[in-house]
């Protein structure tokens, strides 16, 4: 007569629960839901810098602005010979007193600045400033807010190309609290964004200056910002 515990090895094994056999269906589920998950993260990724990049070309100006009222100063951006016509150009029209032109290249003198608009040489003598200093749009910003805090200007046109405009006004914003910023946009043929999607060359530019700055925006809120010019001015009069 058998007993229980005459069982054989082999029906005990055959009885045991599967758990060693469901082991890999599980680890299928997981992979399962863990690609899922991924592939849903990068879906909103994408969907995020897709919508940062189209907001980001939609404030890129497609034309000159209107300048509303005069300046105590025009500020250009090096980058293009066109950028600095125009900064001369409104100089002369009288919508600044002086104008500076930050990040000129070292080896560059008042007078080759002069031959680009020799009309106005007089003027470049004596009402335009050469800032060799700045080596990118932090540095414009740093040297601008000097010059401008130097002259106790509390108003500025700023002269830069269209697509660069955003990041400049972001990073001059952010150095010079309590002073004035106009923005004077420089729009060529080349890069203008209304149609931007047709040629590869304008995409590419615009893709990674909304990509610079995004990153200017992450960098300038993890740091101080710089005191404003009249304030600092304010507490060293109430000290003396």
């Amino acid at each position: 007569m058998t007993t229980p515990q005459s069982t054989t090895s082999s029906e005990r094994r055959d009885s045991a629960p599967p758990a060693k056999a469901g082991r890999p269906a599980m680890r299928r589920r997981l992979a399962r839901s863990l690609f899922g998950a991924a592939c849903l993260a990068v879906l909103a990724a994408a969907l995020v810098v897709g919508g940062g990049f189209l907001w980001f070309v939609g404030t890129v100006p497609d034309r000159e602005a209107q300048l509303r009222s005069n300046a105590d100063g025009i500020v250009v951006l090096t980058g293009g010979t066109s950028r600095i016509e125009d900064a001369i150009q409104l100089l002369a029209s009288g919508r600044g007193k002086r104008l500076l032109i930050s990040g000129v290249n070292k080896s560059t003198t008042p007078r080759e600045i002069a031959r680009l608009v020799p009309q106005h040489e007089g003027l470049v003598a004596c009402c335009v400033d050469l800032d060799y200093s700045a080596l990118n749009t932090v540095g414009n910003a740093a040297e601008t807010r000097r010059w401008a805090k130097d002259r106790n200007f509390r108003s500025l046109i700023v002269v830069t190309s269209n697509y660069h405009m955003p990041r400049s006004m972001a990073e001059l914003g952010h150095q010079l609290r309590g002073i004035e910023l106009m923005s004077f946009p420089v729009v060529t043929d080349r890069h203008r964004p209304d149609a931007w999607w047709s040629d590869m060359a304008t995409a590419r530019l615009l893709f990674f200056e909304y990509v610079k700055y995004v990153v200017a925006q992450a960098r300038m809120h993890l740091e101080p910002a710089p005191e404003a010019p009249g304030v600092a001015r304010a507490a060293i009069d109430s000290r003396s």
